[in-house]
């Protein structure tokens, strides 16, 4: 399932490039992105989705939800026409 990739704790910050890591976790940002309209405490999010525990680990934790998020408002911005020139991941 495509929600159930490793992620790396910080996302790829090129602006101008969709990364093979932003093809692999495209459908992560968009539930990031829900998650954050919803309101959802950002150490639920990290655990269910970034598999990173925030009681645990809240300094990694915290970075990647940030770095995940800030990296789905660019991919909502600008890399969604990246991602639909180049494709979406394999649903496999």
């Amino acid at each position: 399932m495509l929600l159930d990739t490793d992620v790396a704790d910080i996302a790829p910050t090129d602006p101008v490039s969709l990364t093979p890591y932003d093809q692999r976790h495209a459908a992560i940002y968009l539930v990031l992105l829900d998650a954050d309209a919803y309101g959802m405490d950002w150490r639920e999010v990290t655990q269910i989705l970034l598999h990173i525990d925030a009681e645990q680990e809240p300094a990694r934790a915290w970075q990647a939800y940030q770095s995940h998020l800030a990296r789905a408002r660019w991919m909502s911005e600008f890399g969604y026409r990246l991602l639909a020139k180049h494709g979406w991941p394999s649903l496999q």
